[in-house]
């Protein structure tokens, strides 16, 4: 092993994604409602960016939908500079740990991602937390796309704070699209390569298995690497 993939890996068991799982309860499962507004979408495969806290779960439960071609770890919402997980973990380079989704939306459309975002991967009402992790840099937001993906994730997160399934105030916000930087090689497919992993064994697998149980007909048993 190399002294940088030794440092690397030693970096892995302190950063802020391997808090203890006592931290924090654990986080619910909920049904988000059928999108009123479907994404009209043609022409290809299409780019989604979500920010849902810790990026080892998000990418996880999107690599594991059907349609989805491509889930990417990484940055967004600050400079290239600071774009280094080091820094960005101390919560002041602006980014948010956030995943790039490429998908087919002849299989899966933007407004069923967001209902799979809001039911498994992230709580709504959880301002710069999720799970164990705090900081601005685990801040729940949507990245739209587009004319189309902005009207729509706008119309589904007024839709939520309408259902009444929550009860504290959605804080989720839409943030405007900004150049989005792939994090480092050790943190892409994560959870495949590190399945046993106490961390990932605690808060991001019962994501994925809420997945399965909610969404059977686009849930793919296999990881998708990104």
């Amino acid at each position: 092993m190399t002294l940088r993939a030794a440092f690397a890996s030693l970096f892995l068991i302190t950063a802020a994604c391997q808090q203890p799982a006592a931290a924090s309860a654990a986080e619910d499962i909920v049904r988000a409602p059928r999108a009123e507004l479907a994404a009209s979408e043609s022409g290809g495969l299409k780019t989604a960016i979500f920010a849902g806290g810790c990026f080892w779960g998000v990418e996880g439960v999107f690599s594991h939908v059907k349609g989805v071609t491509s889930a990417v770890a990484g940055y967004h919402g600050g400079s290239k500079a600071d774009a280094d997980y080091r820094k960005v973990s101390g919560g002041n380079t602006g980014h948010a740990e956030a995943v790039k989704v490429i998908y087919d939306p002849g299989e899966v459309r933007y407004d069923q991602l967001l209902r799979i975002f809001f039911s498994v991967v992230a709580d709504p009402t959880t301002l710069n937390r999720q799970g164990p992790d705090h900081g601005p840099q685990y801040r729940t937001a949507l990245i739209p796309i587009g004319e189309e993906q902005r009207k729509v994730a706008t119309a589904y997160l007024a839709q939520l704070k309408e259902s009444g399934l929550w009860s504290k105030p959605i804080v989720t916000r839409i943030e405007a699209y900004r150049r989005f930087y792939p994090a480092e090689a050790y943190h892409q497919d994560f959870m495949k390569k590190n399945s046993r992993n106490a961390y990932i064994r605690r808060w991001d697998a019962p994501k994925v298995e809420g997945l399965k149980q909610l969404y059977p007909a686009v849930y793919r048993a296999s990881f998708k690497a990104g």
